[in-house]
Formats: C-alpha cells, structure tokens, sequence
C-alpha cells in the first residue's frame, strides 16, 4: 500500500521562507487538497515533493524509502507532477504529449506497445480531447492545454498524482468531470493524490482531507468538515465567511460575506 510522508519540509529565499517545517503524512487512497493564499506555498511544495526544487532541509520517502536516492526513471515511475505552466513552443500534437507519459516505462526511443497505446487513448477519452488527438498543441486554448497535461500525468501510472491547478480555465462541466475522474483513479488503483485548488467549494466536495497552508507553515489539516470553517479561512484568505452545510451533499458550503480586512482600511497591496 502507498504510503508518502513529507517530513519537516523547508525552502525560501534570503529575504522570507516559502515553506517552513511543512510535514504530511499520505495514505493510498487518499485525496488532499491544498488551500491557501496566493504565495502561501502550495506550488513550491508540490514542487519540493516532485524534486524540481531541493529542500533546504527535510526528507520526502514513499513506501519508507528516501525519494531522493532514486533514479530519474524510478522517480518517474512512482511519483507523476501536472505543473502550472509549460513551454507550449512545441509542435507536437495532443497524443504526442500525453504519449511521453509512458516513456519513464517503456523507454525513449522504444515505440509504444498496444499497452501502451491503448493507455494513451484511454486517458484522452478520459479528459474530454478525443477530437483533439491531432492538434498542434500551439493551437490549444488554456484550458485544453491543462486536460492534456492531466491526461499526461495519468498515463505515467505512478503511485503519487500531484496535480497543480488542475481545473485552472476549465468551464464548471470539466472542472466536475476531471475532479470526478482524479478521485476514481485514486480509488480503484489505491493512488496518493495532493491536489492544490483555488475553489473552496470543490476542495470540499472532492477532498478525502483538507491542509491549509499560511504564512508558509501549515496552520491546518483534517477533514473539510475540520477544517473549512470561518475562523480558519478568515485567517488563511483575510475575508469573512460563512459556513454552513450543503442542502444536498452535506459538505461544508463557504459563502464570502465581506470585503477583506485590509479592504476594508484601504490598503492597496499593489
């Protein structure tokens, strides 16, 4: 069973700390969903986790072995990252990107098998871009752009998703479909997946917990239900909120209510 453990996570610049002592511990199965203020470090500890950054001091192991030590190729058999952004200069098409999914298996320059082809074309289907199989991805919109790259990461089969912004630009029919499949797959194939989201809502209706991240420490970690309440949030997001229960799901419902506190003194953070 997977199990991935971040412990004491800590990397910033000369001038302020990104992320400070930042510790999660993940189980198979599981979905967590990270919240926080623009700049609360989100993305920079995906990326800690991914090693595209190294960590001024702290250790991430899955299955209690030191990710660090790994190969490229192992690491990318096991851990697969959907990143913000990307160089889209290149001419290839949307199967041609979701294909380099499969290359931590079967190689650079071997040609993919039927396997392999055929987890290609289930993971285009799954993301809603049949129709764009053989598009440039200079033509792609924004949010095409963000399902191919999701398609990308699922075909890698790895143990850990980490998705960043992974309904970023999508209309609210993908951003349901692509959340509905992230969670299936994390079901039925027992993956780790840390999600990073903007929308309160979603995070409580698609998240098995929820973390919150702050000033660039964790200020909280549990289920939405623990977790997504006004105090909280007030912190995390300086405005004041409403919680209250969903009238069909249950889950926690956030409604904003007023301008924030620095707002409401005037003050231009520009």
């Amino acid at each position: 069973m997977n199990h991935l453990v971040a412990d004491q996570l800590k990397f910033g610049f000369t001038d302020r700390m990104i992320v400070d002592g930042v510790s999660l511990d993940l189980k198979a199965g599981e979905i967590l969903v990270l919240l926080g203020a623009n700049g609360a470090g989100k993305t920079t500890l995906l990326r800690l986790i991914a090693r595209h950054l190294k960590p001024e001091s702290g250790t991430v192991s899955l299955n209690e072995s030191d990710v660090a030590n790994w190969s490229r190729r192992k690491f990318a058999q096991k851990i697969a990252l959907m990143p913000q952004d990307e160089n889209r200069g290149s001419m290839l098409t949307v199967r041609d990107v979701v294909s380099l999914g499969r290359m931590p298996h079967c190689g650079w320059w071997t040609p993919l098998s039927k396997l392999d082809q055929k987890r290609v074309e289930d993971a285009i289907v799954a993301t809603g871009l049949p129709s764009l199989r053989e598009r440039a991805i200079t033509e792609l919109s924004g949010g095409e752009w963000r399902r191919m790259i999701l398609a990308r990461a699922i075909v890698q089969d790895a143990s850990v998703l980490m998705l960043d912004e992974p309904i970023a630009g999508l209309d609210l029919k993908y951003q349901y479909e692509v959340l509905e499949h992230v969670r299936q797959l994390t079901k039925q194939n027992q993956l780790v997946t840390v999600v990073t989201l903007h929308d309160l809502n979603m995070a409580a209706m698609f998240a098995d917990r929820v973390a919150i991240l702050c000033g660039s420490k964790l200020l909280a970690i549990g289920t939405a239900e623990e977790v997504l309440c006004d105090d909280l949030i007030q912190q995390a997001f300086d405005v004041e909120v409403s919680v209250i229960k969903h009238p069909s799901l249950g889950t926690p419902l956030i409604i904003p209510l007023h301008r924030s506190a620095k707002m409401r003194a005037g003050v231009n953070d520009d």
